[in-house]
Parts: C-alpha cells; structure tokens; sequence
C-alpha cells in the first residue's frame, strides 16, 4: 500500500494571499495529499480551505522552515511549494537558503513562485 503525499507550503508575508487564492483553486488536488506548512501560511491556507488535511508547524522565522526541512531530509515530504517575495528583505534568509538546500540534496520537486507550482501540482494529479 503506497503512502500519502506529502506537500510542503510555504510563503513570504507578501504572497500569503496568493497562496491562499493558489490553495483555493487546487483544492481538489490538494485534498488528496497530506500538507505540512509553516504555521501563518498554514492559517490562511485553512482559512480557504478548511477541509484540506493541513499540519500547522511554527511561523518560518521561529523554526518552522527547519521543522519543513527536517520533514525533507527523514522522507516526509515529496514536494515544496515556496512562494518566495524576492522584492522584501529576510532576516532569516539563510533558513530560506537551508531549506532550498535540503530540497536539492534530497531531490525534492520545488516550485518558487506560482507558476511553477500550477505545473507541479498537474504532474502530481495525474
């Protein structure tokens, strides 16, 4: 018997609408996969969505982008979905820079803006 997917979500302040809106449009996929997020992406995602399956880790810069990448390097996760606000500064930019690490080390599908994530998201409907 195959597991779940897993989906990681996760956004920058300023595109945390927009994850919601993505969210929203992609419930149906969505539905079918286990989501961790880091805890206000994951708000706003139930907030859309209050049916999908969605685990609520800590806020990015209080350690929920390691929390993600720690689900990363045991196999927890099989794709990322970051949509990243490259136009504000980060004070934790360098746990933005691990966690994209660990997804490249370990192979994991990532999607930095939305675009990217819509396609990813077809291939993993299918």
């Amino acid at each position: 018997m195959s597991r779940q997917k897993c989906i990681a979500l996760i956004a920058h302040d300023e595109k945390k609408d927009d994850m919601a809106a993505f969210a929203l449009q992609n419930e149906a996929v969505l539905a079918q996969a286990k989501i961790f997020a880091t805890g206000t992406t994951g708000g706003r995602v139930l907030e859309a969505c209050p049916s999908l399956d969605v685990t609520r880790l800590k806020s990015g810069p209080l350690g929920g982008d390691q929390q993600i990448g720690a689900l990363i390097a045991t196999g927890e996760v099989d794709l990322l979905i970051f949509f990243v606000d490259p136009l504000t500064p980060m004070p934790h930019d360098v746990d933005v820079k691990a966690l994209m690490r660990l997804a490249i080390v370990y192979d994991i599908p990532m999607a930095l803006n939305r675009a990217t994530a819509e396609h990813l998201l077809d291939f993993a409907g299918d």
